[in-house]
């Protein structure tokens, strides 16, 4: 059964940081693509970052400069450091892995709350 277990969530105040972490098992996905995306209320759910196993990233211009995505392959985890938070960032925030020719997975959402 493959599982992704997020965590990092909380409340922080504007230009703080958090740092998200997400643990994958029951499936290798060093080759395949793992990410985060995010879906505040009343929204659709949206990209954030993405890593691919060659080491290309992509992020949402809405976070260039401010996100950081990085994964271990060796311990099949993707995190995302997240620096000069917004309120607009306040969603709940989903780690994503996919491999070519394979379902996609989803964790459970870690919530972010981006308040004074």
């Amino acid at each position: 059964q493959v599982q992704l277990v997020e965590s990092g969530g909380g409340l922080v105040r504007p230009g703080g940081s958090l740092r998200l972490s997400c643990a994958a098992s029951g499936r290798d996905f060093s080759t395949g693509v793992m990410g985060w995306y995010r879906q505040a209320p009343g929204k659709q759910r949206e990209l954030v970052a993405t890593s691919a196993s060659g080491g290309s990233t992509n992020y949402a211009d809405s976070v260039k400069g401010r996100f950081t995505i990085s994964r271990d392959n060796a311990k099949n985890t993707v995190s995302l450091q997240m620096n000069e938070l917004k309120p607009e960032d306040t969603a709940v925030y989903y780690c994503n892995a996919k491999q070519i020719l394979s379902p996609t997975y989803w964790g459970q959402g870690t919530q972010v709350t981006v308040s004074s």
